[in-house]
């Protein structure tokens, strides 16, 4: 049994708008054991929306669309698919008179174009949209199905969750599930982790496949069954398996960041972590900010922009942070320590660089974490441009906490 996303949209085309619709469709069709071949973005241009239909239609049993729906002359979602079915397009009124309700129980009338969203295929399956004014419908062509839903996503997902999902379950007597794990590494790239276990990447249920990312690569374990029980099992002697042959690279599962996980461990053993950083415009205080909420694990992050502001802001030895000596592991020592004092907290990191890292010259990052009286010192990186330079340095400093906390700190 076979599914394709066809997203609709211009914006989505060019870039304006990220598509995180097929992204999150994806993940659920995953529920019910559906899988996903093909995923395609399309203009709104309705020769070319109608043309990727009919493709669509001939070689996938369930295709999924978003966008198009609205009222303006460009949502002609409606047409393409009336258009790649051989079929005409009708007024269903009471759907005008669903619409209508819509925008007076909001103290609105509805305009005369929001009439042109009650027409649909001939034929064509309703699906009430409590949540929005576009309506969704399917229509069935030679055994296939096309669902067509809204663009907006709070509408999308509540109409997938509450229609849709059910309906392809109830329609296909759909049992088994999709069910994916994933252990998340740092500090060895993609081509480390591929050696180590590329003969498990060869297995067909459960698959294992790598996703790297900045200063980190995912392995994902993925398994089809008739029902979670029976994914779990088949995931576990692999996961088991991986663990053993990653060790402590890995640092976290499914969902979590290395922020989550270094202020979970800090929570856990009652300490709490001061920062100041020259290297990463902020992004690592905002990572540990944002895995923070609700927990005093991190007593707060400074950013400073060059050496003058940790001698005046921290008060780093002004001998220490010249032109010549700017930035040096010295400084970063200093640095740890005076901003432990200064927020008062059991933990300080630095993180200091240069302000452009990626300069042929730039000397390197240097990382240093501040516990009590002792001084862990990070190994040093030349640092890159972009937000994949400063990933790297992110989840180097990260983890040089993590390890260290897993290490007794504190005790």
């Amino acid at each position: 049994m076979q599914a394709e996303i066809v997203t609709i949209g211009t914006e989505l085309l060019l870039g304006e708008i990220v598509d995180t619709n097929s992204a999150w469709i994806a993940q659920r069709l995953t529920t019910i054991g559906l899988d996903l071949y093909y995923t395609t973005t399309v203009g709104d241009n309705l020769g070319r929306i109608a043309d990727v239909l009919r493709r669509s239609l001939r070689r996938s049993n369930v295709v999924i669309t978003t966008g198009g729906l609205g009222p303006t002359v460009d949502d002609v979602t409606r047409l393409a698919v009336a258009e790649a079915t051989d079929r005409e397009l009708v007024l269903d009124q009471e759907l005008v008179q669903e619409i209508s309700r819509y925008f007076a129980r909001r103290g609105h009338q509805m305009t005369e174009n929001n009439r042109k969203q009650a027409h649909l295929p001939e034929g064509a399956r309703v699906i009430h949209n409590p949540v929005g004014t576009a309506p969704a419908f399917a229509v069935d062509h030679n055994g296939h199905v096309v669902i067509c839903l809204p663009g907006v996503p709070h509408e999308m997902r509540y109409l997938m969750e509450h229609e849709v999902l059910p309906y392809l379950r109830e329609r296909y007597g759909l049992t088994g599930v999709i069910k994916s794990r994933t252990l998340r590494t740092c500090g060895i790239g993609e081509s480390t982790v591929d050696s180590r276990i590329g003969d498990l990447m060869r297995l067909s249920n459960p698959t294992v496949g790598t996703r790297a990312h900045p200063g980190q690569t995912d392995v994902q374990i993925t398994a089809k069954a008739d029902s979670q029980a029976e994914a779990d099992a088949l995931i576990a002697p692999v996961e088991a398996e991986l663990r053993a042959r990653l060790g402590d690279v890995i640092f976290g599962a499914d969902e979590e960041t290395m922020a989550d996980v270094v202020i979970r461990l800090l929570t856990e053993r009652g300490l709490c972590l001061g920062l100041v950083e020259t290297a990463t415009q902020g992004e690592l205080a905002q990572r540990l900010s944002g895995a923070a909420t609700g927990s005093e694990a991190f007593a707060g992050g400074m950013v400073l922009g060059n050496a003058e502001a940790l001698w005046r802001v921290l008060g780093v030895p002004a001998d220490l942070v010249t032109e010549d000596s700017f930035p040096s592991q010295d400084v970063a020592d200093a640095a740890a320590r005076a901003v432990r004092r200064l927020q008062a907290a059991d933990v300080g990191l630095a993180v200091i660089g240069p302000r452009d890292p990626a300069a042929a010259d730039a000397p390197p990052v240097n990382f240093s974490l501040a516990i009590g009286d002792r001084l862990v010192q990070g190994r040093s990186r030349h640092g890159r441009a972009g937000p994949s330079g400063r990933g790297w340095l992110i989840h180097q400093a990260l983890d040089m906490v993590r390890r260290e906390l897993l290490g007794g700190a504190g005790r």
